[in-house]
């Protein structure tokens, strides 16, 4: 039987904890700088005990799901405390601060680090709202220093098995955050814009699935979003840039009245649609 070790029992890291103890194939250990938050999962039984510093080296795998900035600070603060046996993931919403940060300590002090993230989630956070089927059938992206290590790989996803990931995703830094600015971060930032309307307060008895749709991670963790966009400016602005862009020629063929040029747009995202999703 593998032993987990978590780092942060929130959403993420208490889904984590309570998949690889229904499936019977973990002894899960956890940590979480709230107390109350460690010990109820330790006494609704998610937990087999508590993760100390002196239990880190123990583990068979170690997740950190927490912020970002968090991540590289734990690493530091424990870097002689790993030993050489456990794989070390992270569950960060962007990779390339966390990598650029941690595989130079990883060499230095002999364990093995991998940048991850799990492609699920909810508006909900904190433990009481974590489940163990978050992530079945999920994406799980993995960040590895080397790509060529294929037995690396393969002992990997022998861990993660028993979340029940339907697909492993393995890619850079870069390409990650890359990614991430328009599939997760733009999409933040939509819904966050899109319910500032003033409109929005006379909402009810006039909305759908389209206003649930567009408005569900309006609902989200300011702090957490503003750490994770920051970090990934660069990218980020990028894709606000084109969407601006986009929306400010939507604007135009509707203030003209040009229905030519509106048809167009529609055709074309509607074409664009199909060619990414089928």
């Amino acid at each position: 039987m593998m032993t987990v070790g978590i780092i942060g029992l929130g959403l993420i890291g208490g889904s984590l904890a309570k998949a690889y103890k229904q499936s019977g194939q973990a002894r899960v250990l956890g940590y979480d700088l709230d107390t109350s938050t460690k010990e109820f999962a330790k006494m609704s039984g998610v937990l087999d005990d508590y993760l100390t510093r002196d239990a880190l080296s123990a583990c068979d795998l170690i997740f950190i799901a927490i912020r970002p900035r968090a991540v590289v600070k734990f690493i530091r603060d424990h870097a002689d405390d790993f030993g050489s046996h456990p794989i070390i993931i992270d569950c960060g919403g962007t990779k390339r601060a966390i990598c650029d940060a941690i595989f130079p300590i990883a060499n230095k002090h002999g364990f093995l680090f991998i940048g991850g993230h799990p492609m699920a989630g909810s508006h909900h956070s904190g433990f009481k709202y974590s489940r163990a089927d978050l992530f079945v059938n999920a994406s799980m992206v993995l960040v590895p220093q080397s790509h060529d290590d294929i037995q690396l790989l393969e002992t990997v996803k022998a861990l993660l098995s028993p979340v029940g990931f339907g697909r492993y995703t393995v890619t850079t830094a870069e390409d990650h955050d890359r990614m991430i600015a328009f599939t997760s971060q733009l999409a933040h930032v939509v819904s966050n814009a899109y319910i500032q309307s003033p409109t929005a307060g006379s909402h009810k008895g006039f909305s759908a699935g389209s206003y649930q749709d567009l408005t569900r991670v309006a609902w989200l963790d300011a702090d957490m979003w503003t750490e994770l966009f920051l970090e990934n400016g660069d990218y980020l602005n990028a894709e606000l840039d084109t969407i601006i862009s986009c929306l400010t020629r939507f604007r135009c063929a509707i203030a003209n009245e040009d229905a030519e040029e509106l048809r167009s747009m529609l055709n074309y995202g509607k074409h664009r649609k199909e060619e990414v999703d089928g």
